[in-house]
């Protein structure tokens, strides 16, 4: 090829990319229309203007109108099209495309057949089939134009997140708007199809591109229980700003009617909490207006100091019987209101509270619910003196109310000293204290006071050593024996005169064991002249910390009985006679010591033991802890409770896991406590092919002969979609009534979930469950 007419194709080459940053024919002299290959062109960074490459070119730079042909390829910052054909319209910027047209730019991907661009960055495509990198979603188009703010736009449209070759879910829309920089979705007139069947249809939807919340109406719930019939949610999320946000979620239930559920969460700085609610105007079974309203708040008003409110409140006893799901709600017996004040710093911690309940099972007597404490005031101060001797004081300042039974002011002071002498190795803490009780009451029972005082001294010492050696074939494990006695010495005071407003019976287990008060509550102290003793022993990695072994044995040994005792731990054993039960024991064969003076409660007379009965219980249950982890996926807690005196297990309670993997889980346990339950209790998730996963779980009850808890499920899980179905029979009240739910959940790849999300249910049903992929990192 003659040199000049290689000089003439170069220049046309030149002329033709920087006509689109400037007009050409100010620039170049017009050379003759030709057809040749051409070489890319280094731009410098930074450089916005469109870059041509081509195998022919045909330039008219009187009319500014060129046509490039053979692999095109077109480029302007991220933005790349490749055609067959491409012509462009100097006068107007725009670039047209045709045959095999492909393009690019960071976030989307088109094919089609023909279309446009511009110098702006705009493009205009027809019969499109597009992508969306960083959300794997995909799609078609018969008419689809791009912004430059990377704004799409299309018509009758078809959209998924599967891979190519499958589509077993796809949206149809009239038009679709995607905003690719704001991650969002916006569809009208969309037939949502699984499986080539129309299963929803809405006029609009929001969904987003990426993990962003945003706006719109979601995806709707399906289930159905047998006290409900049918049910169908469908819910709407606002999102309201960065910090707060709300769904509102109507809904229909086949029995009752109509229902409006909703939740408002909010974040700033120094709070966070939430509203939620739900109300079923004119339940068509209970004939009347049902609700359940629950709101939490925590606000940090200023350093070392916060507010804290928890408040719940239903529309009538039977609520979390119709509605709640599982014996976990349906056993609900009250509901907290509670709001505080919190102060602290490093020697104080105050509290102002103010606390009520509502009562949901209407058949505990009167006199047997909790009081309000309107308003509650407790102080502890902690002042630390010399050598570890420090001076601490709690006190408390409670009016009580009820309907029934006497009510009033409690105050009580107690101050205390204490050694607090702590090394690597041991521990040694004597503390000496003082109570001073004051009662101001109304309504008290008849022959009482209404002042009634208590004061009483107190002392105890805890002390405790920690030994351990080096364990493994390498010495990488550290095994300890860390044997600690608690003497504890109250004295006894008759407390009969005093009233019961919050004080109950802790159950009985290692923390209880050493406790100086074996009672929950100021109203009674339970006098003492006893030894706590125990011994753990861990086996732990040393360089990790990682503990494969707990285990930890204790009991109480009484020098002298307790006398302060409960009505409740008075148990009859004997015709006419009444005798206590001791801290920690639930047997019905109590026996006492010759002579030995029973406590008397108002209004009544008690004898003495007979001379026969000669055996005296000198200790508490013996309670056992232990747990071991991290041997071979498997690991055992166990939790037991037995009388020595009778032979007998009066608790016990065993939980055997087996845990391979993420997504394989095994639990086996097993519920005893005398006279109260005796339950075997089996949950698992496990898969049984590559995308079969089955959970369930089976709570037997051997006591009454029935499944109180019986749950059966499958999860399939494919590349862009999974879908799990539970069928569940639960207890739905405390007397013992089952019902029947089956819940669907379908989650889409890319796009939303449809049906209840169960995934957070199975988390606290089956210990160990999660829906990870092993495989994934």
């Amino acid at each position: 090829m003659p040199k000049g007419y290689q000089r003439a194709a170069s220049a046309a080459v030149f002329c033709l990319l920087a006509a689109v940053a400037v007009r050409a024919a100010d620039v170049c002299p017009a050379p003759p229309k030709h057809k040749r290959t051409t070489t890319a062109v280094i731009v410098p960074s930074g450089d916005h203007r469109i870059q041509i490459e081509s195998d022919g070119a045909s330039l008219d730079v009187a009319t500014g109108f060129s046509v490039l042909t053979g692999h095109v390829q077109v480029h302007q910052d991220q933005r790349t099209i490749s055609a067959d054909r491409v012509t462009y319209d100097e006068k107007t910027g725009k670039v047209t495309v045709a045959g095999s047209v492909d393009f690019e730019d960071p976030r989307l991907g088109v094919k089609s057949s023909d279309g446009a661009y511009d110098a702006l960055g705009g493009g205009f495509f027809d019969l499109a089939t597009f992508r969306i990198f960083d959300r794997s979603g995909r799609g078609y188009a018969k008419k689809m134009s791009v912004s430059p703010e990377g704004i799409v736009h299309m018509d009758t449209v078809r959209y998924t997140s599967c891979p190519v070759g499958n589509e077993d879910w796809v949206i149809q829309a009239k038009n679709l708007k995607l905003d690719t920089d704001e991650a969002q979705g916006i569809a009208h007139g969309v037939v949502m199809r699984f499986k080539d069947v129309p299963v929803f249809y809405t006029p609009y939807l929001a969904f987003p591109l990426g993990d962003d919340r945003q706006s719109g109406l979601l995806f709707p719930s399906f289930g159905h229980s047998g006290n409900n019939g049918y049910e169908l949610d469908v819910p709407y999320y606002f999102n309201l700003a960065p910090n707060y946000d709300a769904t509102l979620t109507p809904g229909y239930l086949s029995k009752r009617g109509v229902q409006l559920g909703g939740e408002f969460r909010f974040l700033t700085e120094g709070s966070h909490g939430q509203l939620e609610e739900n109300f079923l105007p004119n339940d068509a079974i209970a004939n009347s207006d049902r609700y359940f309203v629950h709101f939490t708040d925590v606000t940090n008003i200023a350093p070392g100091l916060r507010f804290d409110t928890d408040i719940s409140g239903v529309s009538d006893s039977n609520y979390f019987s119709d509605f709640a799901v599982g014996a976990d709600q349906t056993s609900v017996t009250f509901l907290e209101r509670r709001a505080e004040f919190l102060y602290y710093d490093d020697v104080w911690r105050i509290r102002a509270q103010a606390q009520n309940f509502q009562t949901i099972d209407t058949a505990i007597d009167a006199g047997d619910r909790p009081y309000s404490r309107v308003p509650r005031l407790e102080a502890y101060g902690l002042f630390p003196l010399v050598g570890g001797l420090e001076f601490a004081v709690s006190s408390e300042a409670t009016n009580f109310i009820r309907e029934v039974g006497p009510t009033g002011v409690r105050a009580d002071v107690s101050p205390e000293l204490r050694w607090d002498l702590r090394t690597a190795g041991y521990f040694f803490e004597p503390i000496v204290g003082y109570h001073y009780t004051q009662y101001d009451l109304q309504n008290a029972q008849s022959g009482d006071p209404s002042t009634p005082t208590r004061t009483l001294p107190y002392a105890s010492l805890d002390t405790g050593l920690v030994f351990d050696r080096d364990a493994g074939s390498n010495g990488q494990r550290i095994l300890t024996l860390e044997p600690r006695l608690m003497y504890t010495y109250i004295p006894y005071r008759n407390q009969n005169e005093l009233p019961l407003f919050d004080t109950g019976l802790p159950d009985f287990n290692m923390v209880e064991l050493f406790r100086s008060n074996r009672y929950v509550g100021d109203d009674r102290i339970g006098d003492a002249n006893q030894l706590a003793f125990g011994f753990t022993s861990r086996l732990f990695n040393e360089s990790t910390g990682t503990q494969y072994l707990s285990a930890t044995i204790g009991e109480i040994r009484y020098f002298t009985l307790p006398r302060v005792l409960l009505p409740e731990e008075i148990t009859q054993t004997l015709p006419g006679q009444t005798l206590p039960t001791l801290p920690g024991q639930t047997s019905q064969q109590q026996l006492i010591l010759p002579g030995y003076n029973l406590p008397t409660l108002p209004g009544q007379t008690l004898s003495t033991a007979p001379q026969e009965v000669a055996q005296a219980y000198h200790g508490s249950d013996i309670v056992t802890e232990i747990s071991v982890a991290a041997y071979k996926n498997w690991s055992v807690h166990l939790d037991y409770q037995w009388n020595p005196y009778t032979s007998q297990t009066d608790k016990n309670e065993i939980l055997v896991q087996y845990h391979p993997d993420l997504n394989k889980v095994i639990n086996v346990g097993y519920r005893f406590q005398q006279d109260i339950l005796k339950q075997y209790d089996v949950s698992f998730a496990w898969p049984i092919a590559s995308r079969w996963n089955t959970v369930g779980r089976y709570v037997y009850s051997i006591q009454d002969h029935e499944v109180i808890e019986q749950l059966a499920g499958f999860e399939y899980k494919s590349c862009c979609w999974r879908i799990q179905v539970l069928q569940r029979r639960y207890l739905t009240n405390r007397t013992g009534g089952l019902d029947t739910s089956v819940a669907l959940q379908l989650e889409l790849t890319g796009l939303s979930s449809v049906g209840k999300r169960s995934d957070t249910f199975l988390s606290r049903e089956i210990s160990g469950y999660s829906t990870r992929d092993p495989n994934e990192q």
